[in-house]
């Protein structure tokens, strides 16, 4: 499912217009783009979190040369499924 059958999804379960689907889309996003910046977790509960994990750097090799590169340390977002949504997949 991309975001234009999501958004229609939605619009279908509420019965509210697309473009108020699609607002209220971007606002949650905009808004966990906006707590993981300030290292801060969402939690929600049942469906799952979003947090930020710091990777390690570490030694690579370069599929192209075979030479051993090394990747730097980084922050990554995470997401971790909550009991419902992993009881309801598996």
């Amino acid at each position: 499912m991309n975001k234009a059958a999501l958004i229609e999804q939605m619009s279908n379960d509420t019965k509210l217009p697309k473009t108020a689907c699609k607002d209220c889309l971007e606002s949650f996003i905009k808004s966990v783009e906006k707590s993981l910046k300030k290292n801060q977790s969402v939690v929600l509960t049942g469906f799952g979190t979003y947090t930020v994990m710091k990777r390690k750097a570490r030694v690579g090799i370069n599929p192209a040369t075979g030479s051993k590169m090394t990747i730097p340390a980084k922050k990554v977002p995470k997401f971790k499924p909550g009991k419902r949504l992993k009881d309801l997949v598996g």
